[in-house]
């Protein structure tokens, strides 16, 4: 048997090599991989396709039921307590057609003053006067014993509510009519101005109340447009819309933040005494219906009658008062015997017609004076 001892053979190779030395002209340049290309996978595709098919589906339908909405709304009336529609010449007829007469609660409404108002304004000089039914005679207010409070109710009682303020005329300035009889208001419980007037023959301080209920009537341009070209409504800003089922239909003005005079025979002819039809917009240029206000109540003259100009003038009460600003506010109402002038030169304002029974503009129609 042998045995054979192997010695290790000696190892050349060093612990701890120097780097190589790159050598000139042998560089190269280390292999790369291609980036791969920035590609959407066929399943995120179908899913962005169906959510653009669905968004472009979903505005079809909320504009087709848009249209249908105001196509039904221009035939028919919503009954909403028995949920049923009745065409639109039924609402307002005199006739219960929906549960609990909801069809008729809500309708235009003719009215007429059944008594003599007890205040009034009159003149040009808007002096204040008291109606005396014992007497049966109108009484020009003294300035004495006259407060800002008497002022501030007058003007509630008047129907305006913005600024009240009075100041003095002399009586030797006025008419024969408006200085022949007077009183005085107490000046104590201002809130029950008629309780308080007492009958004077003369007044003491020789002048009689003069009163502003309202910052009304205020434009921002003095300058009167003619030939029924455009305007912006902050020069007019008492000009409105009275639209039913969102179509323009007659103009109006604001005379305070509640109510608003206009004609009555805008409300002639079916589906036009149903409330819930009607709106008004305010504060517009260019004709539309965004930001309508809702209406409360309608009335019509007693006296007015289809056909007639006589007496062609109704009130509409909003459900919530406009915010009055550069685009709204009131329209002054002319005082009791005004005394306007023949051929007194007028400004007419409005959308639509250029004149009358002349063609409509139809798109988007800007708001003009004449």
């Amino acid at each position: 048997m042998r045995t054979k001892t192997q010695v290790p053979e000696e190892n050349t190779i060093p612990l701890n090599p120097p780097q190589p030395v790159a050598q000139p002209g042998r560089h190269r340049k280390p292999m790369t991989t291609p980036n791969a290309p920035n590609t959407i996978s066929p399943k995120t595709k179908k899913i962005i396709i169906t959510v653009l098919i669905v968004v472009v589906i979903l505005a079809i339908l909320a504009v087709a039921a848009f249209f249908i909405k105001q196509l039904i709304d221009s035939k028919y009336y919503f009954c909403s307590k028995s949920v049923k529609l009745i065409p639109l010449e039924k609402a307002c007829d005199g006739k219960e057609d929906c549960s609990g007469a909801e069809d008729e609660s809500a309708c235009v409404m003719p009215f007429g003053a059944n008594s003599t108002f007890p205040l009034r304004l009159i003149s040009t000089s808007n002096v204040l006067q008291v109606f005396n039914s014992a007497e049966n005679k109108w009484k020009s207010v003294c300035e004495e014993s006259f407060t800002q409070q008497h002022a501030e109710t007058a003007c509630q009682k008047l129907g305006y509510s913005v600024n009240p303020s009075f100041s003095k005329v002399q009586v030797g300035l006025l008419s024969s009519d408006l200085k022949m009889d007077f009183c005085v208001v107490g000046s104590s419980k201002p809130q029950t101005f008629q309780s308080t007037v007492t009958d004077r023959k003369v007044c003491n301080t020789g002048t009689v109340v003069t009163l502003t209920c309202s910052d009304c009537g205020k434009s921002r341009s003095q300058d009167r447009i003619v030939g029924g070209q455009d305007a912006i409504i902050e020069n007019w800003p008492w000009q409105v819309s009275l639209q039913n089922s969102g179509q323009h239909i007659c103009g109006g003005s604001l005379v305070s933040p509640n109510w608003v005079v206009t004609a009555a025979h805008c409300f002639n002819g079916d589906g036009m005494k149903a409330l819930v039809k009607w709106n008004v917009v305010s504060g517009i240029t260019y004709l539309g219906s965004s930001g309508a206000s809702s209406v409360d109540k309608i009335i019509v003259n007693r006296n007015y009658k289809s056909g007639r100009n006589d007496y062609d003038i109704a009130m509409i009460r909003l459900q919530s008062p406009i915010t009055l600003g550069e685009s709204r506010r009131p329209v002054c109402l002319p005082p009791q015997d005004l005394g306007l002038k023949k051929d007194a030169s007028l400004v007419v304002t409005g959308w639509g017609h250029l004149m009358e029974k002349g063609s409509w503009l139809f798109f988007n129609p800007p708001f003009f004076s004449n």
